[in-house]
């Protein structure tokens, strides 16, 4: 596993971390936000390095842009004792580190997320990769990063879309697997919380899991609840005006598989209902059309839990338990979509 180290003064505790390290060249990716917000804290404290920025968003997370990391890489003389760093959200940690998981069979890297969602969930657990031909994440690799270094500095950088973006992955965190953590967690007040806290909390809990399943044979696949629904929205409205941030297609996908979760797995109604209405209180209701649910539904068939024709859903039985591989049919999906429209 991993190096978790949680930082109140990021610039400093990177910079003594890297000089640690014994390494040929060091590079520095970033996105075009993450280039101009977060890259200048910290670019005195490293030693020389290269630099390499993308444009930020979700719709480059893919091979086109890989490739230009890779060559970027080559042009800088990178060999395989060479390390790089990944200043940015998700899509950077994931991106970024399947570039240096695959370059030369592998150089090692270090993830700086900058962004909620990065540092409760992306950052940790080592699953990278990139989105194919409109499939969330459907080339990648497991590969754990030297460290992860989380500060809370960087969410001070963030538009709130972002971080309510970031929140839900922490509602989730409660849902699957401590119900005292998710009765703590506010909703009316969201944003005036103890993020250190609860970024602890939550990457406690993540890291808890992926140490006894890291390549999610079985128990990790509980951190999938909300994802199967979730990214199949992500990918339907990726490339139109109505785009979702990961966090806000999760929670949609989490209202959609509570219901599920009462259908299948002995959700109470009571439970069914304090999801809903934290989720809804937090994101409001995302508006779309009756015609899309088809192409939706037919979207998380591409889910990378499936075996087979058969679609696996991670359900709750309960807030604060989870259990896995429970399939569903398309009717029941399609059912749980349109639930989640009359809400």
């Amino acid at each position: 596993m991993e190096t978790i180290i949680f930082s109140q003064q990021i610039a400093q505790d990177l910079g003594t971390y890297i000089k640690q390290l014994n390494f040929s060249k060091l590079g520095v990716i970033t996105d075009s936000n993450t280039e101009i917000d977060c890259y200048p804290l910290l670019k005195e404290s490293l030693p020389i390095h290269l630099h390499y920025s993308f444009q930020a968003g979700e719709a480059n997370k893919n091979l086109h842009t890989c490739m230009g990391i890779w060559q970027w890489m080559t042009d800088g003389g990178m060999d395989r004792k060479a390390l790089i760093i990944n200043l940015g959200g998700g899509v950077t940690g994931d991106m970024g580190g399947f570039c240096a998981a695959t370059y030369k069979r592998g150089i090692r890297f270090v993830n700086v997320p900058t962004t909620l969602l990065s540092q409760v969930d992306a950052s940790v657990g080592g699953k990278l990769g990139v989105d194919f031909n409109g499939y969330k994440n459907h080339i990648g690799v497991f590969t754990q990063p030297n460290a992860v270094i989380i500060s809370g500095e960087f969410l001070k950088t963030l538009p709130e879309r972002e971080l309510r973006s970031g929140y839900a992955e922490v509602i989730k965190h409660g849902l699957i697997k401590s119900e005292p953590y998710f009765k703590c967690l506010k909703v009316e007040e969201w944003k005036d919380q103890n993020w250190r806290d609860i970024i602890e909390k939550s990457v406690s809990i993540k890291k808890e899991v992926v140490e006894k399943d890291p390549k999610e044979a079985g128990l990790r696949k509980i951190l999938n609840f909300g994802h199967t629904i979730g990214h199949a929205f992500e990918s339907f409205y990726l490339d139109t005006e109505k785009h979702l941030l990961h966090g806000e297609a999760i929670a949609i996908g989490m209202l959609c598989e509570a219901y599920l979760s009462h259908k299948k797995s002995g959700l109470s109604v009571s439970d069914l209902k304090t999801i809903q209405e934290m989720i809804l209180q937090v994101f409001g209701k995302f508006d779309f059309s009756d015609g899309d649910v088809a192409a939706i539904v037919s979207l998380c068939g591409q889910d990378k839990k499936n075996e087979g024709e058969v679609i696996n859903f991670s359900l709750l039985n309960q807030i604060g338990q989870c259990d896995y591989n429970i399939p569903a049919s398309l009717e029941e999906i399609t059912e749980a979509i349109q639930l989640y429209r009359s809400l």
